[in-house]
């Protein structure tokens, strides 16, 4: 019998390195190896590579505790250093529920495998095992050879989570140990301190020291924002639609409860009915809290007749939606429920597809740019269960590819294959933050189906009826996300014009007072956001805490201030620029923040 099937490497997701990829998945088996020795009527569930490493999930009699991680990860290594070979080997139905008798979840993985199997293709009914030394586990690989071979490479736990199995808050809660391994330990030192830094800049833990939202148990992924989170929110919501009102775009606003007939014309009751909050009325009518803005702006579009010359119609819409979200998989402001959207649905002829595409590729270059952003395309394609027909797709599809061959050049975005929305393909915005991490932000989606089925029309130039296209887009995505990495990617450290607070005023005594509050009512006159520090603290303090709240400026006020009518100013970046008259801090500072700049100061204006 092979050592594992020939063609096990179609298992590895595309992108992942194949020997970093067998390493991790034979480092989860040999980690529930330990464990079940450990804890010898331990129910074990599954346990994948992953991104950044590889976890497995346990039914155990107890509560791990994070010393039990050394004991696992010394037993690991004492396995390693034994050098058991992996073997494969395939396996009846039978034989698999003799194996694994008393493990219900293998029972069940088995019990899937069995109905899912496919007479068209053979390999869909093969169940099979790998074995290493005692341990035997449902598996269809790849692995190393050896558990030997991985003696060399950086291994290291990192923590336990809970994990319902199979992601179903309905289900039990099991224990989740993650991992990860590296061929190198230099590899797993970067990725170490990439980890802290990460958890450093957690922008659930910013997000309460800073004040800026709250996450309450009654209503998950339902952020209450905070005053200083309101703050970053307008301000963004401003900056976008002045900018989009001068492009062209005229905003809109429509019901956040619509009855289900809307979504079943737009076909999203048939395609996303379970990630819908409903409220059934009676036996004939249900509503839907609104998860998407896009058949309300059909319906808008139709309210009018409309000619080739209204076109492009640029519609922009900002509402409230909410999304049933799996309790399991909220997280922070990154996945929630209740979402904020910078949306718009652009209606254009055929022939107008490009110049506006390179007009919305134009707003993002913009948006991204101001926060210093970088960012790459990714086009998704048909997918499974798509409406309308292949000729239509394929057109589509065609128009994308030529207009980001020409925008970012043939090769320079990705191609997902089967990720597009089930009415059209899409191209999607992919973020990179501080860190390095890729973050999948706006979409533009290319739609030749909702127009139809809306029975959307135009008269155009010949006078004949015809229907436009949809363009769906959003660049920032939803706000809640782009808040939440935006945080991450500043570590709390906002650009001067998205900070809640711009200015702390901080007297150094008593006696110095009256006048803080003169020059912080001059600041705000001037526009900028100013808090003044009346606690009596020392100074010091008073600057250590300006500081963890990340407030750009700090204006003292000392004796010296209040005799030449100046203020001392200090940057977050710790630098003391020393003293200078008000009215110049407030002209530069104002040009700074206007401008959008990055910068906290530049020595050329001041």
């Amino acid at each position: 019998m092979p050592a594992e099937r020939v063609n096990a490497e179609k298992y590895i997701p595309k992108g992942y390195d194949p020997e970093l990829y067998r390493i991790r998945h034979s480092a989860a088996h040999i980690m529930a190896q330990a464990v079940m020795e450990m804890f010898p009527n331990a129910k074990i569930a599954i346990g994948p590579p992953i991104e950044d490493g590889f976890y497995y999930d346990f039914e155990l009699p107890r509560t791990l505790v994070p010393d039990d991680l050394e004991i696992i990860e010394n037993r690991m290594r004492e396995i390693i250093k034994e050098n058991h070979p992996f073997e494969y080997r395939i396996v009846s139905a039978e034989e698999a529920k003799t194996l694994f008798s008393d493990q219900s979840y293998k029972l069940e993985l088995i019990k899937g495998l069995i109905e899912q199997a496919d007479e068209n293709d053979p390999e869909s009914s093969i169940i099979s095992v790998y074995q290493q030394d005692i341990f035997t586990d449902l598996c269809r690989g790849p692995h190393v050879k050896s558990t030997g071979e991985i003696k060399h490479t950086a291994i290291k736990l990192l923590n336990i989570a809970g994990a319902y199995w199979r992601g179903d808050e309905n289900n039990v809660m099991l224990q989740r140990i993650y991992g990860t391994a590296f061929k190198k330990k230099t590899d797993l030192d970067h990725f170490l301190e990439m980890r802290a830094e990460a958890e450093r800049r957690d922008h659930r833990r910013l997000g309460k020291e800073l004040e800026l939202f709250h996450l309450d148990p009654t209503a998950p992924g339902m952020p209450y924002w905070l005053p200083n989170g309101l703050t970053i929110l307008n301000e963004l919501l401003g900056f976008w639609r002045k900018e989009h009102a001068e492009r062209g775009y005229m905003e809109i606003a429509s019901p956040l409860i619509n009855e289900k007939r809307l979504y079943e014309t737009s076909g999203h009751w048939d395609h996303y009915r379970d990630n819908m909050f409903l409220i059934p009325i009676d036996e004939h009518t249900t509503y839907c809290v609104k998860p998407m803005n896009c058949p309300n702006a059909m319906v808008v579009y139709n309210l009018k007749t409309r000619s080739y010359r209204d076109l492009p119609l640029r519609l922009s819409d900002c509402d409230i939606l909410h999304r049933n979200e799996r309790s399991g998989t909220l997280h922070g402001l990154l996945r929630v429920q209740h979402i904020q959207q910078d949306d718009a649905h652009i209606f254009i002829t055929e022939d107008q597809i490009e110049e506006e595409y390179s007009r919305i590729f134009d707003i993002a270059e913009r948006f991204y740019g101001i926060f210093g952003l970088t960012f790459q395309y990714r086009l998704g394609t048909r997918p499974d269960g798509f409406i309308g027909d292949i000729e239509t797709w394929n057109k589509a599809e065609s128009a994308l590819k030529n207009i980001l061959d020409t925008k970012s050049g043939s090769g320079n975005y990705i191609i997902e294959e089967g990720d597009g929305a089930f009415y059209g393909p899409k191209v999607d915005i992919l973020m990179q933050d501080a860190l390095g991490r890729s973050w999948q932000m706006g979409t533009i989606q290319l739609d030749f189906q909702l127009p139809q089925r809306f029975k959307c029309v135009y008269t155009d130039s010949d006078g004949v009826q015809k229907t436009p296209v949809v363009i769906h887009r959003v660049v920032y995505g939803s706000f809640e996300r782009f808040i939440g990495i935006i945080i991450e990617h500043y570590a709390g450290a906002f650009p001067t014009w998205i900070a809640p607070v711009q200015v702390c005023v901080l007297p150094v005594t008593e006696q110095q007072v009256e006048y803080a509050e003169t020059v912080a009512a001059q600041l705000k006159a001037a526009g900028l956001r100013t808090q003044i520090d009346t606690s009596g603290d020392r100074m010091g303090a008073m600057i250590r805490n300006a500081q963890l709240k990340k407030t750009p400026y700090m204006v003292v006020i000392g004796k010296r201030e209040v005799e030449n009518g100046q203020i001392s100013l200090r940057l977050r970046s710790e630098e003391d620029l020393g003293a200078m008259k008000l009215d110049k801090f407030i002209e530069t500072a104002k040009n700074l923040i206007d401008s959008k700049s990055l910068d906290l100061w530049k020595p050329s204006t001041g």
